[in-house]
């Protein structure tokens, strides 16, 4: 992200002037301001165009909206984009994903300057605001979209966007009661029990090896266990001065990962690996596969380093 807090980038730094080809209809909703509380649009994520990007000019003066600018031949492009729309959706029409394909629209590419993509920059009431370059992690997608919103909040853009025609949500079906155990590790967790927790979910294992909940329950609940009461910086040192101790390596690793530094805690899992000899690498191997496991085996950053691993075993 260009600024990381946002609050200097409604500074025009792209001209988008150019791009106003003809006065655009204020979105239905908007108060005379352009701040009012609800638009109707036809989707919450649309594809745009040069000729049509004056429609989000004037949409942004509304509901903040966000730019993914992408190409059909870009793979880092179609690791981010579904990541965009996944959490612009869960929002529920607090901002808007508008995609513009940079190869068929060099106006909007020339505009934003967009000189690598996936490029992801906002319009907050007209005016450009950079947000980050390159596939992030969904996390972080989602961490700056919240800064946005508060940008957008300082700056009088406070509306939302609903879908044309879409019916009135249906009241949610209560949610069913959690298994006996379930319920236990989860009474344990908000105690800070994390051991009771860890038998809680181990119990349901045992009843069911197939309870999919329960095991990704008992990484995350194994994970807290391991960094409850560790330091960071005496952790690090430690680590510093015994490049090759599995259990220095391991500590670092897991605060790493739950401080969302997840390639961080990758990497030097595998830098371990590949210094220790073949017969003490097998902890290191199975630390790797608990961490996987709690990232997801879909995540990119889990894709490449488990093609690392593979080639240090092969």
């Amino acid at each position: 992200m260009s600024d990381p807090t946002l609050g200097a980038a409604l500074r025009g730094a792209v001209d988008l002037s150019t791009l106003r080809n003809r006065p655009a209809d204020p979105p239905a909703g908007t108060d005379a301001a352009g701040t009012g509380s609800g638009v109707a649009v036809p989707s919450l994520v649309m594809d745009v165009t040069d000729e049509t990007f004056a429609q989000v000019l004037e949409l942004s003066r509304t509901v903040p909206v966000v730019i993914d600018l992408w190409a059909e031949w870009c793979a880092p492009c179609k690791q981010l984009s579904p990541v965009l729309e996944r959490v612009v959706t869960e929002l529920g029409g607090r901002l808007v994903l508008a995609k513009v394909d940079v190869d068929a629209n060099p106006q909007l590419s020339q505009a934003f300057r967009a000189q690598s993509i996936p490029m992801v920059v906002a319009l907050v009431g007209g005016q450009p605001v950079p947000l980050f370059t390159g596939a992030v992690p969904e996390q972080q997608v989602r961490e700056v979209f919240a800064q946005l919103l508060q940008l957008a909040a300082q700056n009088g853009v406070t509306g939302s966007a609903t879908v044309d025609g879409e019916p009135e949500p249906e009241e949610a079906p209560a949610e069913p009661p959690l298994p006996p155990l379930h319920a236990e590790a989860f009474e344990a967790i908000e105690s800070g029990d994390y051991p009771r927790a860890i038998a809680a979910y181990e119990k349901a294992l045992a009843e069911n090896p197939r309870d999919a909940e329960a095991r990704a329950g008992l990484g995350q609940v194994r994970l807290l266990d391991r960094v409850q009461g560790l330091d960071l910086q005496a952790a690090r040192a430690a680590a510093a001065a015994a490049p090759t101790d599995v259990d220095a390596q391991f500590a670092v690793a897991d605060l790493d990962l739950a401080g969302g530094h997840v390639e961080d805690a990758f990497g030097r899992l595998l830098d371990l690996f590949a210094q220790l000899p073949a017969e003490e690498r097998a902890p290191v191997r199975e630390r790797l596969l608990d961490l996987f496991a709690l990232v997801g085996d879909t995540d990119p950053r889990v894709i490449a380093a488990r093609g690392r691993l593979a080639s240090l075993l092969f």
